[in-house]
């Protein structure tokens, strides 16, 4: 009996060649029985895995420890089948903020799994530390922020990064609160169409979410200015304290983009008019920020030929874009459009001096940092072990750089407005509902009588039954498009915009399949194809709505 040496599982401590060569081997299988399963024509990885009901129930029942390790060449091909019928990024991956991770990216991931620091604190996560650093300044420079005077960290997503945001709001208020609780009188406030990520973080911190107050948008999904300076008026009159905005930019759905400086400007004056001090605003840049790599760019002398209708959006992008320097905290996620693995975000503060607010006494961390030796310990971070993620952000921005996001960013907004003039032309009946929003998002609706119905639905002029009627023909497209998911994968939204009814029913949100263009293999050449795919399904679509609403008829006619 051969008795497993577990040091072959590991990296050499030498760098001796044989256990090198051994490890990239290894590395190599993994590659090439990826590339195996790659099909640029379909939006998923090959291999047929029956995932039906009971799937996941007969995975509990069957899946035990072994006995014995097996070889690691048994264990990639193990690894290798998790991967068949995966979704992967080809030209036809469509689907909300799920981006291929690049490159540079990887080898960034790659190099912080060889040396597997924690970047709490930096005699443990040296490399991580010296990254973050680095990575803090320069996207700090590129908001406009003095990267002297910033600071920040990576963290675990957009939440992670609002839940941060919120925390700082509450300690700005009273710095007590850390010891004594959180009173029950702290309001936050954002756009019906912010991520629910304030929702969930409003729970975490013991405000609750009825402290949450929710604004309306206006058409293109931003929030009215107007609807949050009443809304936070009531609440002070009322004894309550406005402590944290979250202004969105851009929002997932629709990429509406918050007017900061309006945002700014406005609570700036309510807060003046009764005493007391402006809320923390955070801007949710996780998505849009990323734009902000066109905040210097010379659009007259337009040096990357960017075409016209692209440059066009871009500089109306740039607009709100610019005003991210007003907010008091700010995030990118690199696992969205900065194309890095998951998870890769970046939690910046105008002020360095605001984590402070959130940190823990020395004597509250008694085995790390706080030492004579160490520079960099980030105990103000909710997380206490932190990967070295910045060394995958810090890959992506040197190898990137600014003109290689830029190209990126133009083809992907390329590929968008060839869409939505293709689908104009060749489908009518899919109604664009965010027809004001430039970018990368395509939202689409169906409507029953194949006429436009949005402008009467945002109006207000249609009985909650009527939409929620076309809301079902939506919801039959989702399941039809992802159905067929495997060839082209498409998004889709149960939220975009809520409008008031006729009936006075109470206002109710509108349904919307989506196209967001997210793989660099995406191209403007492609959108033939795409709309092609995307017309039979709705004329598939239409004939199941019809099929199904002639039998409701014909069920009424009997009891009449």
């Amino acid at each position: 009996m051969n008795l497993l040496n577990v040091r072959t599982l590991f990296p050499s401590d030498d760098g001796n060649r044989q256990q090198r060569e051994s490890f990239i081997e290894l590395v190599k299988q993994i590659v090439e029985g990826v590339d195996e399963l790659k099909d640029p024509y379909i939006a998923h990885l090959k291999g047929e895995k029956e995932r039906g009901p009971h799937f996941y129930r007969e995975l509990t029942a069957t899946s035990r420890i072994p006995a014995n390790g097996r070889p690691l060449d048994r264990v990639n091909e193990e690894l290798i089948k998790l991967l068949h019928g995966h979704p992967y990024h080809t030209k036809y991956f469509l689907t909300n903020i799920l981006p291929m991770a690049s490159t540079p990216g990887i080898m960034g991931m790659l190099t912080a799994f060889m040396v597997n620091g924690n970047n709490l604190w930096d005699v443990y996560g040296p490399a991580g530390a010296e990254a973050e650093v680095r990575v803090v300044a320069m996207m700090s420079d590129l908001v406009g922020y003095e990267p002297s005077e910033s600071g920040g960290y990576t963290t675990w997503g957009g939440q992670g990064a609002i839940f941060t945001g919120l925390r700082i709001a509450i300690n700005k208020h009273d710095a007590s609160i850390k010891k004594a609780g959180v009173p029950h009188n702290l309001y936050a406030f954002c756009s019906e169409a912010a991520h629910y990520s304030l929702f969930k973080s409003m729970e975490a911190t013991g405000l609750g979410t009825n402290n949450l107050i929710k604004i309306r948008t206006r058409e293109d999904s931003s929030m009215d200015v107007r609807d949050l300076e009443e809304k936070m008026e009531q609440v002070i009159l009322r004894g309550g304290v406005p402590v944290y905005i979250v202004a969105t930019t851009a929002t997932t759905d629709a990429m509406g983009i918050d007017n900061i400086e309006e945002i700014a400007a406005a609570s700036e004056a309510l807060m003046a008019k009764y005493g007391m001090r402006r809320p923390h605003i955070h801007a949710d840049s996780a998505l849009g920020g990323f734009f902000a790599f066109f905040n210097d760019y010379d659009f007259e002398a337009n040096p990357l030929s960017i075409g016209e209708e692209t440059l066009m959006a871009l500089a109306a992008i740039r607009e709100r874009m610019k005003h991210l320097l007003l907010a008091d905290s700010l995030c990118f996620d690199f696992q969205k459009l900065g194309q890095t693995p998951y998870s890769t975000s970046l939690f910046l503060v105008k002020h360095a001096s605001d984590l402070k607010l959130v940190d823990l006494e020395p004597d509250e961390t008694p085995y790390v940092g706080h030492r004579g030796y160490g520079d960099y310990h980030t105990s103000y971070t909710l997380e206490c072990s932190r990967m070295g993620s910045s060394i995958s952000i810090l890959s992506a921005l040197l190898a990137f750089g600014t003109e290689g996001y830029r190209k990126l960013l133009a083809q992907f907004v390329d590929v968008n407005i060839a869409f939505r003039k293709a689908l104009a032309a060749e489908v009518p009946e899919a109604v664009i509902v965010n027809p004001h929003n430039p970018g990368i998002i395509t939202l689409f609706r169906l409507y029953g009588d194949r006429n436009n119905g949005y402008l009467a639905e945002y109006e207000g002029l249609r009985t909650k039954a009527e939409i929620e009627s076309e809301n079902r023909l939506n919801e039959m497209l989702f399941e039809i498009l992802g159905r067929d998911r495997g060839m082209m994968f498409f998004g889709d939204t149960k939220k975009h915009l809520y409008v008031p009814t006729a009936d006075r029913s109470g206002e109710i949100a509108l349904y919307a399949a989506k196209l967001f263009v997210i793989s660099p293999y995406t191209q403007p050449s492609d959108v033939d194809a795409i709309v092609g795919f995307l017309k039979q399904r709705i004329q598939e679509t239409y004939a199941a709505y019809d099929a199904l609403t002639l039998k409701e008829k014909e069920h009424d006619k009997v009891y009449i």
